[in-house]
């Protein structure tokens, strides 16, 4: 549509680098030389639907055959405050990527497929370095966000054999006074995917080294995390069970979790530091909870993890067998609960064997 029009238009950012990796896709942005009007129009004309989402950044998403295009036109940086940009329409490519963060997010495509890349991002993508654009200090005054970005972007895309880029880390370690102007919600959201990366644990090392990660977390150290994810066999990481083994003070206000995920994370590491036996902990959790904790149990006494396969199988199937209502008449009140607890309790340190009239005679 764009190039029919005359103008320039090519995918760019992350599902150009990912794709480029062979890497899933799941978001997709457009770049081009049409203002938000022309957009507009030109999605008029031709039947697809248009959302004016950021237009006042320039952005418009289209959306085709239920797929939403997130599409921008070039722009460049004017003014900065380490939160939020004021924004200028752009004329090239070449100023378009210049304000973007990392090199290997400054590749573009157009509808052939032809990759453009205006700033040196190809062989970092390749040697797996994140470098920013230009000056390092530049890029972070720009958004302070970036510094954590860049250590998200470090555990999912870097080349851990090399290490982490020693010019940006130097930077960030320079300009980390300025994470304290983030809000929780948008320190949370990052801290979140980086921990859902497939090792964070090199770089969350190298944050704490740098004194970041204890101005994001105070109270926070990798070295359980490191065990965990070599012990942790799940096929999606869990990013609650994984701050649970980085600790850390006031992670539900610091990094804006949810109730449910502060409670998550509550339970991993009550119950790791617990002594319930993997048997009752898949009865009363479900099999992949407890699976967890055992795993984090194991981590923060740095022991081999045990075949606990079977007792979790075992937890995870049982059934108690009695009912509140079979005990009513004899006992009322608190009396039934604490009845119960205690006949779950035989039942449990059985093996989940007695029987329900043998428990029923008790």
């Amino acid at each position: 549509m764009f190039e029919d029009a005359g103008f320039e238009a090519f995918f760019v950012g992350g599902c150009v680098r990912n794709a480029l990796l062979k890497q899933p896709v799941s978001d997709f942005d457009i770049s081009t030389s049409a203002t938000p009007e022309q957009i507009l129009s030109l999605a008029e004309s031709v039947g697809i639907k248009a959302v004016p989402t950021g237009i006042d950044h320039g952005t418009i998403t289209l959306v085709e055959d239920g797929i939403p295009f997130e599409v921008t036109t070039y722009r460049k940086d004017v003014e900065t405050d380490g939160r939020h940009a004021v924004v200028a329409f752009a004329e090239t490519m070449q100023e378009d990527a210049a304000r973007r963060d990392f090199t290997m997010n400054a590749l573009y495509a157009n509808s052939k497929g032809d990759v453009f890349d205006p700033i040196g991002g190809l062989p970092d993508l390749e040697q797996g370095i994140v470098r920013f654009i230009g000056n390092p200090e530049d890029r972070i005054r720009e958004d302070y966000l970036r510094i954590l970005r860049f250590f998200r972007f470090s555990a999912w895309y870097g080349n851990a054999d090399q290490g982490i880029d020693a010019e940006a880390l130097a930077a960030c370690a320079e300009h980390q006074d300025g994470i304290e102007a983030l809000s929780a919600e948008r320190i949370g959201n990052e801290m979140r995917k980086l921990l859902a990366a497939p090792d964070p644990a090199p770089v969350l090392g190298s944050m704490g080294a740098s004194g970041i990660l204890a101005r994001v977390l105070p109270g926070a150290a990798p070295v359980t995390l490191a065990i965990l994810v070599h012990l942790a066999t799940e096929a999606v990481p869990d990013p609650m069970l994984r701050l649970a083994a980085l600790g850390g003070q006031d992670a539900k206000e610091r990094l804006r979790l949810s109730n449910s995920e502060a409670k998550r994370v509550d339970l991993y590491q009550a119950e790791a530091l617990g002594s319930k036996a993997p048997a009752e902990l898949a009865y009363r959790y479900g099999l992949e909870t407890a699976r967890s904790i055992m795993v984090l149990r194991f981590a923060f006494f740095q022991n081999p993890l045990p075949a606990i396969e079977d007792d979790l199988a075992l937890g995870a199937s049982a059934s108690f067998p009695i009912k509140a209502q079979e005990l009513l008449g004899q006992y009322e009140g608190h009396a039934l609960g604490e009845r119960l607890r205690t006949l779950e309790a035989a039942w449990i340190e059985s093996g989940f064997t007695l029987s329900k009239d043998a428990l029923l005679a008790l």
